[in-house]
C-alpha cells in the first residue's frame, strides 16, 4: 500500500469519526474532570484520548445508520459511504474499533460509572436522537441529552457524585445550548434536510418565527451561562472575562433581533460556538489555578 493510500485511509477513518465533533466532547469531559481534580495530570489525558475515541465511534456509526439519506443531501453526498469511498459494514467495523479502544482507555483509568455515562451518550445520540429526528422537527429538544452527557463523565471519572449541583450547572447549560446550535444550523441547511425526507421546522414555522425562537433558546443559554459566571468560578479574571463575552453576544443578538428585525444566522451560530469553547477553557483554567 503507497503512502498516499495510507493517508487516504487515515483521513477517511477520521471523517468516519467525525473527529471535528469528537475533539471538543472529549474537551467537554475534560471540563467536567478538572472541574472536580483541580487539575489534569496524565489521568486527564487518558479521559481526553478515551472519550475521543467512543465519540469517534459514534460518529462513525452515525455514518453507517445515515448513508442513504446522507446521499441525497448536497451537503453530505460526499462522505465515506454515499460516495463510494469506503463499504458501510467498512464504516461499521471502524465504529467497533474506535469503541473497543476507547473502552479499553476508558476501563483501565476510571471507574465503571465514567465508562457507562460514555455508552450512555454514544446510545443517546445514536439510539435515541439519530432515529428521533426522522420522525419530529423538535428531536432536538430530547437530543440534547448528549451535550449535557460529556462533563458527567470527566466528573464521575474524576470520582465526583453524580447528584452534585455544580456538575448539574455547568451539565444544564451544554444541554440548553444544543437547541439553538441545531436551530441555526437547521436554518442554514433546513432545505438539505427537507430533500432527504426529514421533518422541518419550515413546515410549521416561518423563517423569521425559526429565528426568534432560536432567539429565545439563545436567551436561556445565556441566561445558564451567567448562572455558571456567578456560582462556579472562583477566580474574577475569569469571571470578568467570560461574562464579557457573554454580555457581548446578549447585546449583539438582541440589536439584530429587534433594531435590524433579523437574526444574522452563520455569525450568530459562531459566536455561540464560540461561547462554549470559552467556557470550557475558562472553566478548565479557573479549576487548576483556584481548586487544585
Amino acid at each position: 500500500m503507497s503512502k498516499n493510500s495510507i493517508r487516504d485511509y487515515i483521513k477517511i477513518v477520521l471523517e468516519l469519526g467525525k473527529a471535528r465533533i469528537s475533539l471538543p466532547v472529549a474537551l467537554s469531559a475534560l471540563t467536567g474532570y478538572v472541574l472536580f481534580s483541580g487539575s489534569i495530570g496524565s489521568p486527564g489525558w487518558y479521559l481526553f484520548a478515551g472519550v475521543f475515541l467512543v465519540s469517534c465511534s459514534s460518529g462513525a456509526i452515525n455514518h453507517w445508520q445515515e448513508y442513504k439519506t446522507d446521499a441525497m443531501m448536497p451537503r453530505t453526498k460526499n462522505r465515506p459511504i454515499p460516495s463510494g469511498k469506503v463499504s458501510p459494514s467498512f464504516a461499521l467495523i471502524v465504529a467497533i474499533a474506535y469503541f473497543v479502544a476507547g473502552s479499553i482507555i476508558l476501563g483501565m483509568h476510571f471507574s465503571i460509572a465514567a465508562w457507562a455515562a460514555a455508552v450512555v451518550t454514544l446510545a443517546s445520540y445514536n439510539g435515541l436522537y439519530t432515529p428521533l429526528k426522522k420522525v419530529t422537527a423538535f428531536a432536538v429538544v430530547p437530543g440534547s441529552l448528549v451535550g449535557a452527557l460529556p462533563p458527567y463523565i470527566g466528573w464521575l471519572a474524576a470520582g465526583g457524585s453524580i447528584t452534585s449541583p455544580l456538575i448539574f450547572l455547568v451539565a444544564s447549560f451544554f444541554f440548553i445550548g444544543q437547541i439553538p446550535h441545531f436551530w441555526l444550523l437547521l436554518l442554514m441547511f433546513g432545505k438539505e434536510y427537507s430533500l432527504a425526507g426529514y421533518p422541518s421546522l419550515h413546515a410549521i414555522f416561518s423563517e423569521n418565527q425559526i429565528k426568534r425562537l432560536s432567539y429565545t433558546w439563545i436567551l436561556a443559554t445565556i441566561g445558564s451561562a451567567l448562572l455558571i459566571a456567578l456560582k462556579v468560578f472562583i477566580g474574577r479574571t475569569t469571571m470578568f472575562i467570560l461574562m464579557f463575552y457573554i454580555f457581548y453576544l446578549l447585546f449583539s443578538s438582541t440589536i439584530e433581533i429587534f433594531a435590524k428585525k433579523d437574526l444574522r444566522v452563520r455569525p450568530t451560530f459562531f459566536k455561540l460556538n464560540f461561547l462554549y469553547l470559552f467556557m470550557m477553557i475558562a472553566l478548565i483554567v479557573d479549576s487548576i489555578f483556584h481548586r487544585s
